[in-house]
Parts: C-alpha cells; structure tokens; sequence
C-alpha cells in the first residue's frame, strides 16, 4: 500500500474543494503528474502533483508565523469577533486537518502566534513538559516594585487559585512602566497574573519571541510561511 493518500482526498485535504470536485477536477484534465497516470484514486508523491499546472499548496503541512494584532481572538468561533484565521488566506482555513494556534493569545495580546495543521507540533510546543521559552514586553498600569524580580525568579510564586507554583521567570524592569518577561510554561493569562500576584497590573502585552523565533520583518496582521522540515524547537 502506497504511503501517499489518495489523490482525490489530497486535493480535497489541502482546502481545494471538496472530494466530489476533486474528482471532476481530475477527470477534466487539471490534475497532472509527469510520467503518470492520474486518476481519483491514484496515489502519487504530492510534490510531483501540479493543479491547473502549479504545485499544490504546501501538501507536506504549513506553518505559519503571524504578527497578531490586539481585538483578534484565537478561536474558531465567528461568534468571538475577528479571528486570527481571518488573517490568513482562505483555502489554508478549509484544511484537514484544520490549521491551529499553538497555544493561545488573549484579544487583548499582541505578538508572535504559531499556526500549523501539523497538530503533533501542536502538542510538542504545548506539553509541559517541553519548557518553550517565550518573551513578553509588557506596559504596565503602574510600577512594579524592585522586589518583584526576585519573587518572578524564585520558582514560588503562586497565581491565584493555583497551588503549584509558576517556574522560575525572568523579569527585567526596563522602565517604571515597562518591563520584558521570559516564561518557559504557558498558563491561562500568566504574565497578568504573574503581576497581579506581585501588587502590580498589565496595561499592554506583547509576545515577541517564541522559542527561536521573532517577529523581525513582520508588520503587525501579516505572516511569513516557516520551513516544516526543520523544526529548531524542543529537540
């Protein structure tokens, strides 16, 4: 049995249109794979498959790296408001399997958001286990007390309602109203309320690293395709 899927469902898969379509697709002739014979059922190297004469779109599994504006939510639910798949084109949203965030941004976050239909990187990136390092900027609502970096480092720290203690953090005061913060975990609305735990309270919050990645050359609502092959995160 081929490795490959067959051809009707890979079309379908990457957000073409549907198996049906597909299929009418290929028996009009705008499916093609040089030195073969091409038919629904056929299973050939998506690499060496053209639609209307072009490589098809990605078929191995994006990986998108998205400057996240603030007011778009994270979520599949049109219900939320603006989403960041909005951003996106509209064939990646009708993938299968459905493009995800790795984690999540709050609406009121901006920053570096992964989103990939790769959902094993998905769980890699979000396992506790793994300890992703990621940077935050943050604005603040007033200033943080000196003694805050020692408690954000101490490994004891406690957020409300939660008795496991975060992992140790860095916290850098920049300014008396700004500050960076480095996490290797992710929990709901941690840097908020790291800083709730400290007196202290966030005005604005930004991701700018995730893991080896930044956000350099990327204006704010766009993104940037990242290579799948090599992935430089978590070994």
């Amino acid at each position: 049995m081929s490795r490959f899927p067959r051809l009707d469902q890979l079309i379908a898969s990457l957000g073409y249109g549907s198996r049906r379509e597909a299929t009418r697709w290929i028996q009009e002739g705008r499916v093609e794979c040089e030195g073969a014979e091409v038919t629904p059922e056929s299973r050939l190297d998506p690499s060496r498959v053209r639609f209307d004469g072009e490589a098809l779109d990605h078929p191995q599994g994006l990986l998108v790296l998205l400057h996240k504006p603030v007011g778009y939510a994270c979520t599949h639910d049109e219900s939320e408001g603006p989403t960041v798949y909005d951003l996106l084109p509209a064939r990646w949203n009708l993938r299968s399997p459905q493009v995800v965030s790795v984690g999540r941004l709050d609406k009121d976050t901006s920053g570096l958001l992964l989103l990939t239909d790769r959902h094993e990187l998905v769980h890699r990136w979000t396992s506790p286990k793994r300890h992703v390092e990621k940077i935050y900027e943050v604005g603040l609502a007033r200033p943080v007390e000196a003694t805050a970096i020692a408690a954000f480092a101490s490994g004891e720290l406690k957020l409300r309602g939660e008795p496991k203690p975060c992992l140790p953090a860095k916290l850098e005061i920049l300014e008396p109203l700004r500050a960076r913060v480095t996490l290797r975990e992710g929990r709901y609305h941690q840097v908020r309320r790291m800083f709730a735990a400290v007196g202290s309270s966030v005005e604005t919050l930004h991701r700018s690293r995730f893991g080896e990645w930044t956000l350099e050359g990327v204006a704010t609502g766009a993104h940037r395709l990242l290579p799948i092959e090599t992935i430089p995160i978590g070994g």
